[in-house]
């Protein structure tokens, strides 16, 4: 049954109009309280692709979100700032190839742009946004400009966010393809050789090559944050046994869900098949310079899980002690391990240098059983890029405008004001902004609707048991309550509402 209320042309009219009074109310509301200097030419920077379509010459396309920038009122910019005369407005310069330390110290030391927008580029400790600056994506440890107190944003004069979510499903989904890329172990490439030449018989070679499915294993689970709970989702969708640790308040959500709890990462990993870890770096520890998940994922951890596991770190390449991955991979008791971590390269010495390091010793101690990516899982397609790049802009100009900061990472900066969260639907916490909005949409008539019934025909059914019935129930009942049943569902996630919420 389709989720999309009766076309009819005053239904169409209905939400034009309504369409247009919330557009007219949101420029209303934009055009209220402003906080910025009517007089200034604010400079934001883009060091980042946002997107992935290019011209005939290979050149990038950043066609969607300068049409986005333009329809918030701002201006777009090829290249950098050059010190010109500008007017009045907020000018966003797009800057897709700046990447080397040393290229962006010159360009952002002296304090030339207000704010920045990026997402894998890495931001030193001298750069000087003193606005604010977004990371596409969820993590933020390539955020290092001291203006917000560097990756973990905290103690800084200027706020640092982030757009979660966007890369969430990407990220998980990749997690995913790492196990089975390794669990079942069927030899797909070398049946399929042996099928197209024709060298198989089915009756008397099959039996030569023994696999496993994922149903029945465990899969434990680090984090329940966006990528954790969707790792947890897609591994239940293959009939895995999940385990999630995570902090405690989450418990009561993570149960909810249907999945196990697990007070620690130990108790988590224990007798696990698979393991993938999402808890990012936590805190920095000022005195140690340490972060507070850094080698969460060590001796013990990997001891607990099932010997010959799989263990993924799609999250930071620190989050495991790379020495105890390496004696555990020597042992056996970890027969393939995942990672995916930043590797930078310097422009002019071909030094390397990242979290990624201590993994490329592994590779040559271990030949074939680890799969490194240049963190990469995260990419995602075009569409998805486009939707992060414009969300970053949106948070930017809320920032200049009203200092307003959605999507706060670390502490709050004096004089700006904190407006919660925000993330694609189906991803992250549901909030009273998520009901809200919930509230005023067609389905969530039909969710009342289709609820009542259900409260029915649940009545109807125990009433019926109260009275003695000893008979099964009719096949049209069951049909009826379970289609009932599927259609609440599929409600709750077009408005959102099928996730933990907010506390």
């Amino acid at each position: 049954m389709s989720l999309l209320p009766p076309a009819c042309p005053s239904s169409k009219t209905r939400l034009r109009n309504e369409e247009r009074r919330g557009r007219d109310a949101m420029q209303d509301r934009e055009e209220t309280g402003r906080l910025d200097d009517p007089q200034r030419a604010y400079r934001v920077l883009i060091a980042d692709l946002v997107g992935l379509r290019f011209d005939a010459e290979g050149r990038p396309d950043p066609g969607e979100v300068r049409a986005h920038i333009i329809a918030r009122g701002g201006v777009f910019h090829e290249g950098g700032y050059q010190r010109e005369d500008l007017p009045p407005g907020i000018h966003f310069f797009y800057q897709p190839d700046l990447s080397a330390e040393a290229q962006i110290i010159a360009q952002t030391a002296d304090g030339r742009y207000d704010a920045l927008i990026a997402a894998a580029t890495f931001v030193p400790k001298q750069a000087v946004f003193p606005l604010g600056g977004v990371r596409i994506g969820a993590g933020t440890g390539n955020m290092g400009a001291a203006s917000w107190g560097g990756g973990n944003g905290e103690g800084g004069t200027a706020p640092l966010m982030n757009t979660p979510g966007i890369n969430s499903r990407a990220t998980a989904q990749m997690a995913m393809k790492a196990l089975l890329k390794v669990t079942p172990d069927l030899p797909v490439d070398l049946l399929h050789a042996r099928v197209v030449a024709g060298d198989f018989d089915t009756g008397r070679d099959l039996r030569l090559y023994p696999t496993a499915k994922l149903e029945g294993r465990r899969m434990a689970v680090l984090g329940y944050g966006n990528i954790g709970r969707e790792v947890a989702k897609l591994a239940r969708a293959f009939g895995m046994a999940v385990v999630v640790h995570a902090r405690p308040h989450h418990r009561q959500w993570i149960e909810a869900e249907g999945f196990d709890y697990a007070e620690t990462p130990e108790a988590a990993a224990r007798g696990a098949d698979a393991l993938s870890v999402h808890v990012g770096l936590g805190r920095l520890d000022e005195e140690t310079r340490r972060y507070a998940n850094a080698g969460l994922v060590g001796e013990a951890v990997l001891a607990a899980m099932k010997p010959g596991a799989v263990m993924i770190n799609y999250d930071r390449g620190e989050v495991v002690d790379a020495a105890a991955l390496d004696r555990a991979l020597a042992s056996g008791q970890i027969r393939h391990a995942a990672i995916d971590a930043d590797l930078f390269k310097s422009a002019s010495s071909g030094t390397l240098s990242g979290p990624m390091l201590p993994y490329l010793k592994l590779a040559e101690h271990h030949p074939g059983r680890l799969e490194l990516l240049p963190h990469a899982a995260a990419d995602t397609d075009h569409p998805s890029r486009v939707v992060g790049a414009c969300q970053a802009v949106d948070q930017i100009i809320d920032v200049i405008r009203h200092r307003r900061v959605v999507n706060l990472k670390g502490s709050l900066p004096e004089g700006y004001v904190d407006a919660g969260a925000k993330a694609p639907q189906g991803i992250g916490r549901v909030t009273a902004a998520t009901l809200a909005a919930a509230a005023i949409d067609p389905h969530f008539a039909e969710l009342h609707g289709v609820s009542r019934e259900i409260t029915d025909t649940l009545e109807a059914i125990v009433e019926a048991v109260a009275e003695g019935m000893t008979h099964q129930p009719a096949k049209g009942d069951v049909a009826a309550l379970t289609h009932l049943l599927l259609r609440q569902r599929r409600l709750l996630e077009a408005l959102g509402l099928d996730g933990p919420a907010e506390t």
